[in-house]
């Protein structure tokens, strides 16, 4: 099966690497008033500030992938953001809309983690132990590949904001879960729904083994190891640092850390429930954020008036995510600019199709 298409047109080029920062924030400036309409660039929360002044909105994955399938007049997205992102709003926006990626090393970890081969030797064996009985969710930080196994095998996609009610709907369709890729956001979810953590197992793909000590049928969900490298980062240690130095301070994290993190935490959400609980805090109020590094400090910035640090100040930003910079996006937008087409995002047809199913599943529950 031939998955998604990329096309890259090799490295940086020399030129970019001498330009200041003024210069290319100018050339940017010059491109998005040319193009217009035409033009739309979507950046993620997590992304640099240098690119995020730039886009047009700014988002969690799937919102971001969203907002661009429901602007029309764009011919050009110019996504800033990881591969998942730019195959997501690929396949949502129409044929004649071109998703561009400005640096195709912007990748995403998690989603590394699970690739197709292994998921699906991975059901094979599952099936062959549960039967007939489980039904795989994804979550919408994987490939475009992992979405279409889950949406021609009845499953759908899941985000942070939306992940518990996706997990009771794949409960009323089997009695088994089948959670891929994070194995954090799995068992975070389906504890807070008041399934035992000794009823989930997890799925070693490396070993192409079943972790579990227990009596099989007592098996409830079956966790894919996987995880955000960002968000393990954060640990109970970190909590019981914070707790000593500011005994009052609400500690808010991701629900891709840990259990045990997520567990001595005062909160938990998603990328957006993080920006509007701190949004919506009182002045004054004192917040220790478990989440990337950039979005805790556009929140510093944007909110002077609360005292907000990271729950782990050592964390450094997503690696990959902050591969795209200022000479990367000149680079794209100039390309485009001459009529060019590079670093472009193509989902085969067969794979967008299967995984529409996935995301449509998730899209008429929202």
């Amino acid at each position: 099966m031939v998955l998604a298409k990329f096309m890259d047109i090799s490295m940086l080029p020399e030129k970019y690497k001498s330009l200041t920062q003024e210069q290319m924030e100018t050339r940017i400036r010059e491109i998005k008033d040319k193009l217009g309409e035409e033009l739309f660039i979507p950046g993620h929360h997590y992304q640099r500030d240098e690119v995020i002044q730039f886009a047009d909105v700014t988002g969690d994955s799937l919102q971001l992938a969203q907002v661009a399938a429901a602007n029309k007049k764009a011919k050009h997205i110019v996504f800033c953001g990881v591969h998942f992102m730019a195959e997501t709003a690929d396949m949502l926006t129409e044929d004649d809309q071109i998703v561009y990626l400005p640096d195709m090393r912007a990748g995403c970890s998690m989603a590394d983690m699970a690739n197709i081969y292994q998921t699906e030797e991975a059901w094979l064996e599952l099936t062959k132990t549960f039967g007939d009985t489980i039904i795989p969710l994804t979550y919408v930080n994987s490939t475009a590949a992992i979405k279409a196994f889950t949406g021609r095998n009845g499953g759908a996609c899941v985000t942070s904001s939306n992940a518990k009610s996706m997990v009771q709907w794949a409960f009323t369709q089997k009695s088994r879960l089948f959670f891929l890729p994070d194995q954090h956001l799995g068992r975070n979810t389906a504890f807070e729904l008041g399934i035992p953590l000794e009823h989930m197992a997890v799925w070693n793909p490396i070993s192409g083994k079943l972790e579990y000590e227990g009596a099989l049928e007592d098996v409830k969900v079956i966790l894919w190891k996987g995880h955000c490298s960002v968000h393990e980062g954060f640990t109970v240690y970190n909590i019981q640092e914070v707790r000593k130095k500011y005994p009052n301070m609400n500690i808010l994290v991701h629900p891709e850390c840990s259990r045990e993190v997520v567990a001595l935490s005062d909160d938990n959400g998603s990328t957006k429930y993080i920006c509007d609980v701190i949004e919506a805090a009182p002045a004054g109020s004192s917040w220790a954020i478990g989440t990337e590094m950039n979005l805790v400090k556009r929140l510093i910035a944007t909110y002077p008036d609360k005292h907000i640090i990271s729950l782990n100040e050592n964390m450094c930003p997503c690696l990959t995510m902050n591969r795209i910079d200022l000479p990367h996006l000149l680079w794209a937008l100039e390309i485009i600019e001459q009529g060019g087409q590079g670093n472009v995002i193509a989902v085969d047809k067969e794979v967008t199709a299967q995984a529409l199913l996935s995301l449509e599943r998730m899209l008429a529950r929202a």
